[in-house]
């Protein structure tokens, strides 16, 4: 066993590894939620203003709903609760943040953004794994 998890990374029911996605979870999630969500639930008006500049219709309503994806959708993945949506609403909103807010921008502003982009893709496409309260629903069921 020891000799997959090294060398074939084919393992993918470890306790480990579902430490690890919980770890990853959890710290990108309160990263998301709290690092820049937090200050966008009262989207100010310069923010507002940003999201005009970018072409988007009713910049007040994006900005609320930028800025409530990243709060809660963070506060989601972090307690692994609807967490396929959850990712895919963050990497859709780091697709804007990358591509569109960024995409004059030297590679070193979005990377940040690509970074949870990356991580939301993986939540999306492999799941939450065994600790996470999408688990805990799923088992209660």
């Amino acid at each position: 066993m020891l000799y997959k998890l090294l060398f074939t990374g084919t393992v993918i029911d470890s306790f480990a590894t579902h430490i690890g996605l919980a770890g990853l979870r959890i710290y990108c999630g309160l990263s998301m939620a709290l690092g820049h969500g937090m200050g966008k639930t009262r989207p100010s008006d310069g923010f507002a203003e940003g999201i005009a500049d970018m072409g988007f219709p009713s910049p007040q309503f994006f900005a609320w709903a930028a800025g409530l994806l990243e709060f809660g959708g963070g506060i989601l993945l972090a307690l692994g609760l609807m967490t396929r949506p959850a990712s895919l609403l963050i990497g859709v909103t780091m697709l804007v943040v990358a591509f569109i807010r960024h995409a004059a921008d030297p590679f070193m502003h979005k990377k940040k953004a690509l970074l949870f982009l990356a991580i939301a893709s993986g939540f999306a496409l492999i799941g939450v794994g065994k600790y996470s309260l999408d688990r805990v629903i799923s088992i209660a069921r």
